[in-house]
């Protein structure tokens, strides 16, 4: 079993353990694709309207896909019993293939003594590969997470939110809300508030992602996802932050996870080459 166990019902020890593992514990939209998101500007861009966020936000994802490859920049942040973590990540992402390469960063007070390396994951539809697992995992291994078996959906096992689940929850959007627009690392954007629903968004999601937000949606301990999504004028998703909250188990106190993504670099070309059978780690993997 991959994902680190909580042993003290969620207190400080318990999220320094989570941090030194690199990963997030968790034991335990339907508005996806109608109409036009946007009319033309004459550019063959597409124009954002403020007035329509649920097709907005539930067409994000798609227009990701169109856009093709990303940077990105990722931070996880969680506090109990009066210590906050982050853990953070920067890499690409190809949101057609739906798969993508990160570095994620521990920080360095949850580190412990003997510190702890960067730890390279893949994304892939379905599929989580980390390297530098720690835990007893070989430095040359990889080990290998089955998403769909996790009772989060990797929306937070690996410290990093995948970027595509993150769009494709915003299918699930409801009680929305216009913020205004803002600027966002020099671009405009428009600013939306609302909550998605885990099921709802799993329901319309694309086939690559069904699957892994199905999990999720039957191991969180609530549905609703609050979130702020930012939007610039070709629609694209350049941020979001969602509020997940879960509870390791029916006796520990509910936890409250903050997941942001940052989106720039459009287009850019992205290389994942996912680890062959024989780079697989396959023994038993300690808990810390």
């Amino acid at each position: 079993m991959v994902v680190q166990q909580y042993r003290d019902g969620g207190g400080a020890r318990a999220v320094r353990a989570l941090a030194v593992a690199g990963v997030i514990a968790v034991t335990a939209g339907c508005f996806g694709g109608g109409g036009e998101s946007g009319a033309s500007d004459g550019s063959g861009r597409r124009s954002v309207a403020a007035d329509r966020p649920l097709d907005l936000l539930g067409q994000a994802a798609d227009v990701l896909v169109e856009a093709g490859g990303a940077e990105t920049r990722t931070s996880m942040e969680t506090a109990a019993g009066g210590t906050r973590v982050t853990i953070r990540a920067q890499g690409a992402y190809d949101f057609r293939r739906q798969m993508g390469r990160l570095k994620v960063v521990l920080p360095e007070d949850a580190a412990g003594a003997d510190g702890h390396r960067p730890i390279t994951e893949l994304l892939a539809p379905g599929a989580l590969y980390m390297k530098n697992r720690g835990a007893g995992v070989p430095d040359d291994k990889w080990v290998r997470v089955d998403t769909t078996t996790l009772k989060d959906g990797n929306l937070l096992t690996g410290g990093v939110t995948d970027p595509m689940a993150a769009a494709e929850l915003l299918r699930g959007a409801a009680d929305v809300t216009y913020a205004g627009k803002s600027e966002l690392a020099g671009v405009t954007v428009r600013h939306y508030r609302g909550v998605a629903d885990l099921g709802r968004a799993a329901r319309a999601a694309s086939p690559q992602s069904r699957g892994a937000l199905a999990a999720a949606a039957k191991g969180f301990s609530k549905d609703a996802v609050p979130f702020d999504a930012y939007l610039d004028e070709e629609g694209r998703l350049r941020k979001v932050r969602h509020r997940f909250t879960f509870s390791a188990d029916s006796r520990a106190p509910e936890v409250s996870v903050v997941s942001t993504l940052l989106l720039y670099g459009f287009g850019l070309p992205v290389t994942v080459t996912l680890p062959d059978e024989d780079s697989l780690y396959t023994g038993e993997i300690r808990q810390g």
